[in-house]
């Protein structure tokens, strides 16, 4: 558990969240006392959906699984 004082909360209180994993905490100290808890909210949501790329058309080159160059010696 991480532990800042109350003065580089106030003024990195953004990157303090953004570095915080889910469930992870930061104790907010004045005078070496603990005043506060921050912690990250676990995610409730995602940004996408199974099946979400469905009917949209996608590309893929004919060449895609094609032997590299580099590789042709190693696949002799």
């Amino acid at each position: 558990m991480t532990t800042v004082t109350i003065e580089h909360a106030q003024n990195h209180l953004s990157e303090l969240i953004e570095k915080l994993s889910p469930g992870e905490e930061v104790i907010v100290t004045r005078d070496d006392l603990p005043v506060a808890k921050v912690a990250r909210i676990a995610r409730t949501s995602w940004p996408c959906k199974a099946g979400s790329a469905k009917d949209k058309i996608l590309h893929i080159a004919p060449d895609f699984d094609a032997p590299l160059e580099d590789f042709r010696e190693y696949m002799q």
